[in-house]
């Protein structure tokens, strides 16, 4: 469990955002691995919304090879030399970048206007037995309004940064779920509550896990009949 440790950084945001950011991208690999995902040399990784690439630098260093690929490129400079695509989630085609053993995606999902897009179309960024981690903000977390939380319980709907419906999207666990489950070429291997992996069967809830998990994350798996068959 890190929450406690997270929002102790949050705390000074500007000071620790480093270390803010890699404890998070740890977090989310150990899960991964502990769900029997292998990173390292030979895997094919797509940091994908990287923002500063602190997943993608984790995997690299553990052997990994990485692509990072975001609307704009805001990597950290040790990172700049390594492969970079521009994309637009909402709209670009995911064929044209490729296929991976894993991509992770983390707190993007939230930011689209039209999230259905990538949901959709995860296969094709997918090698066979390819790995999708995606993880996000739910609006109904205790974290659903971002720096206006937990006032978007009570109506509010921007901030000093985030408007809903301009930069911040109402998403639901239940219909992301049901919209991954339409798709015979996918299926979810494990979910949990991020920054508190521990308690797992929180996501067991209905209803209850909308309110119960600060941030969604799911273990995502395309299968290798489905894939041949495409």
């Amino acid at each position: 469990m890190i929450l406690h440790q997270l929002i102790w950084l949050h705390r000074n945001y500007e000071k620790n955002a480093p270390a803010f950011f890699e404890l998070q991208a740890w977090d989310a690999i150990q899960w991964l691995e502990q769900g029997g995902v292998h990173i390292g040399p030979g895997t094919q990784m797509l940091d994908l919304g990287c923002g500063h690439g602190y997943p993608g630098k984790i995997c690299a260093e553990a052997g990994a090879d990485v692509t990072y690929a975001d609307y704009e490129d805001l990597r950290l400079e040790e990172l700049k030399k390594a492969a970079f695509h521009p994309i637009d989630l909402n709209e670009s085609k995911l064929e044209e970048y490729g296929q991976f053993d894993l991509v992770m995606c983390s707190n993007v999902l939230e930011h689209l206007s039209n999230p259905n897009q990538l949901i959709q179309n995860l296969p094709k960024l997918l090698k066979p037995n390819g790995v999708f981690y995606l993880s996000w903000t739910n609006w109904l977390s205790p974290w659903g309004g971002h720096e206006f939380s937990p006032w978007h319980y009570l109506g509010k709907t921007s901030g000093s940064i985030h408007t809903v419906g301009e930069n911040l999207f109402k998403t639901y666990i239940g219909n992301i779920l049901k919209t991954i489950h339409a798709q015979q070429d996918l299926s979810v291997k494990r979910m949990a509550p991020r920054y508190y992996n521990e308690l797992g069967f929180l996501m067991q809830l209905p209803g209850l896990r909308e309110f119960l998990a600060w941030n969604c994350a799911l273990q995502i798996q395309c299968s290798t009949e489905a894939h041949s068959s495409s």
